[in-house]
This record gives structure tokens, C-alpha cells and sequence, in this order.
């Protein structure tokens, strides 16, 4: 049994108040989540290079120790982060109310994070092919959450100013507008902004959302 089974609403720490409701709820894609935050293919990649580099010297020398050693430390340090990913997407749910982001978070120590939308300054998107992405948040104000206490849900390299991140979610880009959407409901004087990093293009979430 999960501790999500044993929540009053899964994902979230308890009932909620009157006039609140869920407008979305997800976790992360494990896969990509792998890829995006523990760089398993850039580590797989740096573990092959290394084999090959033994596997050479292996055919001067006679002796293939080096080699199957460096192989299998691969294969085992790769299949710890799958499983890591794994972990943190299966112990991980992100929900959106009409009033706050709540992420659920944590494989050894679970944690909840409360961000009423008032407090969100801007919504900024990272897409990825087969609509997956990451949708960062940035609080007003002095950082107050500590970026190791985040990660992996915190926007890459922002450690001085630490932002929560709804990391690898399905149909990315329309949980962006969503979110954009309820905010600037929440906050409706305009002074949120948003952007949206593609590949090979910029669009603004908040000015999809004020469309909408």
C-alpha cells in the first residue's frame, strides 16, 4: 500500500476546504523523467565510451577484467537511476486547485508543497517532442524552498532562486495553459508572465490563456 492509498484525496494532505476543487492532477513520465533530470542516456553513453576505450586497450593487452567491470558498473549505475526515476515519479503527484499547486513529493521522506496561485510570478514551459515537458513556477518574493529539498521538481540551475517544476508531465503544454489560466483568474491585475521554451520556438502561455 502507498501512502497516496491512505490520503483522504490522493495527493494531497488532507480534505479540501469549501470552495476549493481539483482542476488537474498528474506525476511525472518515468521514462522521461530518467532521460530529462537523471541524464541516464548521457551517463549509458559515458559508460559505453569507457568500454570501448577498455575493450581497445583489452586487445593490446589480453586481459578483458577491465572490460566486463566497467560494462557491468554501467549497466548497474544506469539501472539505479531507472529505478530511481521510477521511485520518484510512482511517490510524486502534482495538483492543481482553483486556489493553490500542491506537489507530493518525496521517496524516503515525503513532503507537501502548497503554492497558492497569488504567490506565482511567472509559469514558463520547457516542451519536448511527444508533447511531454516541464512546467516551471516562479514564486514572488524571496526563494523559500531550498532547491535540494525541490529536486528533481526544480527548474535546472536555479539554485540561488530555487523554482518548483512540474517535471515530465503528459500533454504539457495544455497543463501550462491551465495553470496560466487559473492564475491569472486568481490574480486577474495582469502582472504574470509566462513563456514558453520550444526547440525552435517562443510563444507566451499567458497570452494563449488570456485568448482562451
Amino acid at each position: 500500500m502507498t501512502e497516496y492509498e491512505i490520503e483522504p484525496i490522493p495527493g494531497l494532505p488532507g480534505e479540501l476546504p469549501d470552495g476549493e476543487r481539483i482542476l488537474w492532477q498528474g506525476s511525472p513520465d518515468w521514462r522521461v523523467l530518467a532521460r530529462t533530470a537523471f541524464h541516464t542516456r548521457l551517463i549509458a553513453g559515458y559508460f559505453a565510451a569507457l568500454t570501448a576505450v577498455a575493450l581497445v586497450m583489452a586487445l593490446s593487452s589480453g586481459g578483458y577484467v577491465g572490460v566486463v567491470m566497467t560494462a557491468t558498473l554501467g549497466i548497474v549505475g544506469v539501472a539505479l537511476l531507472h529505478l530511481l526515476a521510477w521511485g520518484s515519479a510512482r511517490t510524486t503527484m502534482y495538483t492543481l486547485t482553483n486556489r493553490r499547486v500542491v506537489m507530493r513529493i518525496g521517496i524516503a521522506v515525503p513532503k507537501c508543497i502548497n503554492l497558492p496561485l497569488g504567490m506565482i510570478a511567472s509559469v514558463d514551459l520547457a516542451l519536448r517532442i511527444g508533447n511531454t515537458g516541464d512546467v516551471s513556477l516562479a514564486p514572488l518574493g524571496s526563494p523559500t524552498l531550498g532547491y535540494l529539498a525541490l529536486w528533481p521538481h526544480a527548474r535546472p540551475w536555479k539554485v540561488a532562486a530555487p523554482q518548483p517544476m512540474l517535471r515530465s508531465v503528459a500533454g504539457a503544454e495544455a497543463v501550462a495553459t491551465l495553470v496560466a489560466r487559473t492564475c491569472l483568474a486568481a490574480r486577474p491585475d495582469g502582472r504574470i508572465a509566462a513563456v514558453v521554451e520550444l526547440h525552435d520556438a517562443s510563444m507566451p502561455v499567458f497570452a494563449k490563456a488570456q485568448a482562451a
